[in-house]
């Protein structure tokens, strides 16, 4: 009988503890609608006080999270109408003035681009942080698209001596957004072109794989530029986060294009992690269920 009570007792102190994990893990994999309260029952003791304060602070966490979602979800919108009014006004100059100004102007042009370029992927971002980016589905021939995307690649990168390598399984299939994964693969390789050495190469593969007896498409993409410090991959997926050897505004992005990737990645119930090789450089691997 004291045993029984024994285990009764063990199970009644830690159920509340295990519930507290299982609800810490949920919020910090993203669920923000995690809540413990309900799970506690009617306990009144210290273990429920917890519980009321873990749910406070999950209701407060998700109400930052979504204003600021909203905000930047906001600002992208505002902020196409006056650039489009820029760009007519740009060519209005551009009639009525001479051959002197089209250097500015060119200038203009082109820093206009860019910002219409980061509205667009602010607006992706939110969307995809949001929830709401609704992912039209359809059979994806990844091997044919990671081999376009590799093409432009190497168009790219040929002006700084850069090679692309290539190593693809054929016919590998998978159901998804095209469009999404397109972006998610360009991201990672446009990072790889900016930030591998002048005259080194980038090698792509693309293989079949197959983990507790699911069969997943394993893409990886190598890079031979100056890695990034072990306490600092974690945070490559992170939005807005730069590191500050190599990402600053004269060489990177705004940190957005990797969480975009992380993003898509996700929708597809897939993973992508980076790591750097051992013989140097960086390599972001991304690993997609071949059936959703």
């Amino acid at each position: 009988m004291a045993s029984i009570f024994c285990y009764w007792l063990a199970w009644y102190l830690t159920s509340p503890v295990r519930k507290l994990r299982t609800a810490s893990q949920q919020l910090a994999s993203g669920d923000l609608k995690t809540r413990v309260v309900p799970e506690l029952g009617r306990r009144t003791d210290e273990i429920a006080d917890l519980g009321k304060d873990f749910d406070m602070m999950a209701e407060r966490i998700e109400t930052l999270l979504s204003s600021q979602g909203r905000l930047l979800r906001d600002i992208s919108h505002e902020l196409r109408s006056p650039l489009a009014r820029l760009n007519v006004a740009v060519e209005l100059v551009r009639q009525r003035s001479g051959k002197e100004a089209d250097e500015a102007l060119d200038r203009i042009e082109r820093e206009a681009e860019r910002m219409n370029t980061l509205i667009g992927q602010l607006r992706t971002l939110t969307l995809l942080e949001s929830g709401t980016e609704i992912m039209d589905k359809k059979t994806i021939d990844l091997s044919g698209l990671v081999r376009n995307i590799s093409g432009d690649a190497e168009f790219e990168s040929a002006k700084r001596n850069i090679t692309v390598s290539t190593e693809l399984d054929d016919n590998i299939i998978i159901e998804g957004s095209e469009e999404l994964l397109r972006r998610a693969i360009e991201n990672i390789l446009r990072n790889a072109v900016r930030y591998t050495a002048e005259g080194s190469e980038i090698k792509i593969s693309l293989k079949r794989h197959v983990s507790e007896g699911k069969e997943y498409a394993l893409l990886m993409v190598r890079d031979h530029g100056p890695g990034v410090h072990e306490n600092e991959l974690s945070n490559l997926f992170t939005p807005f986060y730069r590191i500050a050897e190599s990402r600053d505004r004269k060489s990177g992005g705004m940190g957005i294009g990797l969480a975009i990737t992380d993003r898509a990645v996700r929708l597809h119930k897939g993973t992508v992690r980076a790591f750097n090789a051992s013989e140097g450089g960086l390599v972001v691997e991304i690993k997609l269920p071949l059936s959703l």
